[in-house]
């Protein structure tokens, strides 16, 4: 099992720009993909971002492709979510995920991740 914590959330502008960290405790960290997930009030989880074991792969939900970038630090057991360009619509609870597997499949459902983080706001103001 592994735990994990967010950070980075806050209140922006639109056009701004945050960095989302997820810490991960456990040894399984550097052999699963890791993803991050959002949910809006009212709205279902959705997959944001994803990346492999490795980082050598990496995916997106289109609707935040250019604008979103995610990368891990396996010796510092943390992945990252860098934001760009955020929009009023990009506001949402972002949670950090720990898949099953070293890689992740289309399509990215929640019940491929095994632990969750407690979740960071994200409110992007217009």
């Amino acid at each position: 099992q592994v735990q994990l914590v967010e950070s980075g959330g806050g209140l922006v502008q639109a056009g701004g720009s945050l960095r989302l960290s997820c810490a991960a405790s456990g040894r399984s960290f550097s052999r699963i993909a890791m993803g991050w997930f959002r949910q809006a009030p009212g709205k279902e989880r959705e997959f944001v971002a994803g990346v492999d074991w490795s980082g050598d792969r990496t995916y997106y939900v289109d609707s935040v492709k250019g604008r979103f970038t995610i990368s891990r630090d396996n010796a510092k057991n943390t992945v990252y979510l860098q934001m760009n360009n955020l929009k009023p619509e990009d506001t949402a609870a972002y949670y950090c995920a720990a898949g099953s597997t070293p890689l992740l499949f289309r399509p990215y459902r929640t019940s491929d991740f095994g632990s969750w983080g407690q979740g960071t706001q994200v409110t992007v103001s217009s």
